[in-house]
């Protein structure tokens, strides 16, 4: 305990040398001065910081949790962690039960799997982006031509926790093909692939999957179509891999028809007045802002496709997401008089991109609207 006039905190201590070093009536050693300026220093870098549940380090999500990460870094200010998982179950998992965790990349499906365990999981979490969509890619060994024919032979589902854990053994049941279900590591099985061993991997992950780009398969390996059916309509979009994705696999000209199940940034429902929420509604803004820099060349591709205001069904949309949206549509302020004749659609396509940060689908939603508004008008 330090002795002086004054009973000084230790977060004080630093304004109080200010005031009192020079009259001799506060004394600290250099350790405790060092020890002050550490503990200030951990308060400043932690005060920004945002907890992201990513995925594996194969798949797109951490690749797109880290692209994220870099074009909303603000210093001390704003500093998103992208975390490495097992894949979206746990990603679930650490947003509703991990310290630090406040985002998460999800397929929706899998959602529905805590339903019954945590049955208030949809006040707990609230969505910000409808992101990409997660193609399945069922890679067979030679011999194999249809789905049927998988029946009673061994089929890979990836490791426990992970998407294709999850959603690959339900949409097999769904489509009624009974498979020895394994779930070991993808390359491992993919070893076993190639013995003979076994039949089957199945990933669910958006493409182009590097394992699949950059390992050498014997002719004859090859990815089989799901069908796109009332079996599997109702968590599942239609999806098809072709040469560009797989040149390797995928002869040129050939479309593989397949299925993919939607993925969304969710984030923990954190109340309006904590320190959290404040923390994800910088991210959201900055985020929101920056989304015309994602789409530029040097990130994924895939934020090319994103669009602002897409919903995730059965979902709330997460309030600052919600809030950034409707600051975004009054930018197209409707005139105060009665519109012209026409609408000079070009001249107002340039001022939302100037005005505005948003990507170009949202760009067009906004001029769709103002267009509409103008008609009604008239």
């Amino acid at each position: 305990m330090i002795r002086s006039k004054y009973l000084i905190s230790a977060l004080a201590l630093p304004c109080a040398l200010l005031v009192l070093g020079n009259t001799g009536q506060a004394q600290t050693s250099p350790k405790q001065r060092a020890g002050s300026a550490d503990a200030l220093k951990k308060d400043e870098m932690n005060a920004g910081i945002v907890g992201l549940a990513g995925g594996q380090l194969e798949g797109a999500p951490i690749r797109l949790a880290a692209e994220m990460a870099r074009s909303v870094d603000d210093g001390s200010r704003l500093h998103v962690l992208p975390i490495v998982t097992r894949g979206p179950s746990e990603n679930v998992e650490s947003l509703l039960y991990l310290r630090g965790v406040d985002l998460a990349i999800v397929n929706t499906d899998v959602l529905d799997q805590f339903t019954a365990r945590v049955p208030q999981i949809k006040s707990r979490v609230a969505y910000i982006l409808n992101m990409f969509p997660s193609e399945v890619h069922l890679l067979v060994r030679p011999g194999i031509e249809r789905l049927e024919d998988l029946k009673g032979l061994k089929v890979n589902f990836n490791t426990q926790g992970t998407a294709a854990a999850y959603s690959g053994p339900l949409i097999f049941d769904r489509l009624g093909i009974e498979v020895n279900k394994t779930f070991i590591p993808h390359q491992s099985a993919i070893e076993q692939m190639q013995s003979g061993e076994m039949a089957a991997v199945f990933f669910i992950t958006s493409k182009p999957v590097d394992a699949f780009l950059k390992k050498k398969f014997e002719n004859g390996f090859k990815f089989l179509s799901i069908p796109y059916d009332e079996r599997v309509s109702d968590f599942y979009m239609p999806a098809s891999l072709d040469h560009s994705d797989y040149p390797a696999l995928i002869r040129e000209g050939v479309d593989v028809t397949t299925i993919s199940v939607p993925t969304a940034l969710i984030a923990f429902n954190w109340a309006t007045n904590t320190d959290r929420y404040r923390r994800l509604t910088r991210f959201v803004d900055t985020l929101f802002d920056n989304i015309g820099r994602l789409q530029t060349p040097g990130f994924d591709p895939k934020w090319q496709s994103i669009n602002l205001s897409a919903e995730v069904p059965s979902l709330a949309r997460f309030r600052p997401a919600q809030e950034w949206l409707d600051r975004a549509a009054k930018l197209v302020k409707p005139p105060a008089t009665d519109p012209p004749a026409s609408v000079d659609a070009e001249r107002a396509r340039q001022q939302i991109s100037r005005e505005t940060r948003l990507g170009p689908e949202d760009q067009d939603r906004l001029l769709r609207r103002f267009i509409k508004w103008t008609r009604e008008r008239r």
